[in-house]
């Protein structure tokens, strides 16, 4: 009896642990449903709710971000081509990406200069910098998990 009632107890554990392994990825899942339009919107109301844009400025910043949002996303249809050829970006290429990518956040920032407050301006380089740090975190993390595999 004891042996039934600890297998039962073990099965609905693990089904419980599987469950909240989908619910975190649920959420990527849910953003790739989406529309690029939707997304956009999604992405303009965690802004403002950041920043606390007021209504103009919502409406100035909207058509910046989805142009960052339309770069971002040919870029990763590009990057999913060339995996699926099963190439690499030569060394000059991934060059002149990143410099691409400075050029268009330094282009970014400027617009955004033109319609933030100075508050709004320094909480938002602020958020960026957090971001890139956790992104850090992220890779790392993922570099480390994949030499433990190997």
């Amino acid at each position: 009896m004891k042996k039934v009632f600890l297998g039962a107890l073990l099965v609905v554990s693990l089904t419980t642990f599987a469950q909240e392994e989908k619910k975190a990825g649920s959420k990527r899942a849910e953003m790739e449903k989406m529309t690029p339009e939707q997304r956009g919107e999604l992405r303009l109301k965690r802004v403002s709710a950041m920043l606390n844009l007021n209504e103009k400025q919502q409406k100035e910043i909207a058509p910046i971000l989805a142009e960052q949002q339309q770069k971002r996303e040919k870029a990763v249809a590009d990057f999913k081509a060339m995996k699926e050829k099963g190439t690499k970006p030569t060394a000059e290429e991934r060059a002149g990406r990143a410099k691409q990518r400075e050029e268009d956040q330094k282009a970014m920032t400027d617009k955004l200069q033109k319609i933030l407050t100075p508050e709004q301006m320094k909480k938002w380089e602020d958020i960026k910098t957090e971001n890139k740090e956790k992104m850090k975190d992220r890779m790392k993390r993922r570099s480390e998990e994949t030499e433990k595999k190997e």
